[in-house]
């Protein structure tokens, strides 16, 4: 099992900046890869950003990139997300997952943030 917490969440204005941090614990050292998704209010949930745990390397969804950066350190369990130039749009729970080795898709899951972005 690993648990994981998210925190950073909040209200800002449109063009701002906030960063998303996710903590994990349990058992870490099976972890393959750490994502970042999203739900927003009537809307499915869609991944917005994940990262090789042990490789780094990262994926964006097509309108984040640029925007948003997404960062791990290993050592310390935890992954992030730097949020940049934000919009409405980008207004959300964001959620924090772990994907097992060996597993298809990420299993285990946090509570969520919130995130609002003012027009």
């Amino acid at each position: 099992q690993v648990q994981l917490v998210e925190s950073g969440g909040g209200l800002v204005q449109a063009g701002g900046s906030l960063r998303l941090v996710c903590e994990a614990s349990g058992r870490t050292f099976n972890i393959y890869n750490m994502g970042w998704f999203r739900q927003a209010p009537g809307k499915e949930r869609e991944f917005v950003a994940t990262i090789a745990w042990t490789a780094g390397s990262t994926g964006y969804e097509d309108s984040v990139k640029g925007r948003f950066t997404i960062g791990g350190d290993v050592a310390e369990n935890t992954v992030w997300l730097q949020m940049s130039a934000l919009k409405p749009e980008d207004t959300a729970v964001y959620y924090c997952a772990a994907q097992p080795a060996g597993a298809a898709t990420f299993k285990y899951w946090g509570q969520g943030t919130q995130v609002t972005v003012s027009s």
